[in-house]
C-alpha cells in the first residue's frame, strides 16, 4: 500500500485484523510509473504488485500511535503560532494603509500601541477591536498546548535523554523522538541525516560529477528543529562540550552558512545514538556515560 494521509490509520486497522501490510515510498512508485502511457487505478494496482514482486520498493515505517499523537500536538502548536503572526501582520498592514505605523513592539505593548494609533478613527477601532480579540484567545490555547507538551516531555525518558544535549529543549526533543519513533529501524546513526534530507544531492554520470545542496527530503519539521538547536549551540555559551568545538572548526573551514547544516546533521547522528543506546549526552571524551 502506498504511504499517504490515511495510510497510518488503514495500516493500524489492517494489522489489527491480522493482515500483513507493507507501506511503500510514493516517490519511488511515481518514478516507476512515469513510463506508463495510460494511468488507471487498475494499472496502478498491477504496477504496485509488480514492484513488490521484484523488490523494487522502499518500505516506509508506520509510526506508533504515541508518535502520531505527539506529532499532532506539535502541528497544532505550530498552526496557532502561525495564525498569531498572521493576525498581527494583518493589523499592521491595515493600519499602514492609513499612514499609521505600529513600529517595534512586544507582546505586552502591542495591543496598547494599536489602540493608541486608532484613537478617534471609528472604522479602524471596529476592525482592531475585533482582530485584537483573536490573539487573546489564540495565546491562551497556545499556552495550553505548551503546558501539555512540557508534561509529555517530563514523562518521556527518550525526550529527557535528548534534552541533556546542548541546544535541545522540549520542542526539539519531542519532534525528533516522534519522527524517529523506533531507533532500531535505522541501520546506523549515520543514516538519520540522509533520511531527513540533511545531506547533499549527488549527480554523477561519466565525467560529470556534481554535488548540490542538501536534498531536503523527509520531515521538514525535524530539519527546522535541528537547525534551531544548531543555532543555539553556535550563538550561546556552551561550556565543556566537544560538539561546539567541532562546529567552530567547521565554521573556520567552510564558513558560517554551511556549519549550521553540518551541525544539524551531526546532532541528528548524536541524538539517534542517545535513543539507540539509552544514554545521556557526553559533553567531552572521557566523561562518564550515565543512563536514564
Amino acid at each position: 500500500m502506498e504511504a499517504g494521509p490515511l495510510s497510518q490509520w488503514l495500516h493500524a486497522g489492517m494489522v489489527k485484523a491480522g493482515l500483513s501490510v507493507e507501506l511503500i515510498e510514493t516517490r519511488h512508485v511515481r518514478a516507476a510509473f512515469k513510463t506508463m502511457p495510460v494511468k488507471t487505478d487498475r494499472k496502478d494496482a498491477r504496477g504496485i504488485a509488480q514492484l513488490m514482486r521484484l523488490g523494487w520498493f522502499r518500505p516506509v515505517h508506520c509510526k506508533s500511535l504515541a508518535a502520531q499523537e505527539v506529532r499532532a500536538l506539535l502541528t497544532a502548536r505550530k498552526l496557532i503560532q502561525g495564525k498569531l503572526h498572521d493576525v498581527e501582520m494583518s493589523i499592521r498592514g491595515i493600519l499602514r494603509g492609513f499612514g499609521l505605523k505600529v513600529g517595534p513592539t512586544t507582546r505586552r505593548t502591542y495591543a496598547g500601541r494599536i489602540r493608541e494609533l486608532i484613537a478617534g478613527h471609528s472604522t479602524l477601532e471596529t476592525i482592531a477591536t475585533a482582530l485584537l480579540k483573536v490573539p487573546d484567545a489564540l495565546v491562551q490555547e497556545f499556552a495550553g498546548l505548551e503546558r501539555t507538551l512540557r508534561a509529555i516531555a517530563r514523562q518521556d525518558d527518550n525526550a529527557l535523554r535528548l534534552m541533556t544535549t546542548p541546544g535541545v529543549g522540549v520542542l526539539v526533543a519531542l519532534t525528533f523522538v516522534a519522527a524517529v519513533d523506533a531507533p532500531e529501524r535505522f541501520r546506523s546513526s549515520r543514516a538519520v541525516g540522509p533520511h531527513f534530507g540533511l545531506t547533499p544531492r549527488k549527480y554523477q554520470s561519466g565525467e560529470t560529477d556534481h554535488s548540490g545542496r542538501i536534498s531536503k527530503i523527509g520531515d521538514g519539521s525535524v530539519r527546522t528543529a535541528l537547525y534551531e538547536a544548531a543555532h543555539v549551540i553556535l550563538t550561546r555559551p556552551v561550556k565543556g562540550s566537544d560538539l561546539k568545538g567541532w562546529a567552530l572548526a567547521v565554521a573556520r573551514r567552510a564558513g558560517p552558512k554551511k556549519v549550521r547544516v553540518a551541525l544539524a546533521r551531526k546532532l541528528a547522528v548524536v541524538l539517534h545514538c542517545l535513543l539507540r543506546d539509552r544514554t545521556t549526552f557526553i559533553p567531552h571524551k572521557g566523561a562518564p556515560t550515565p543512563a536514564i
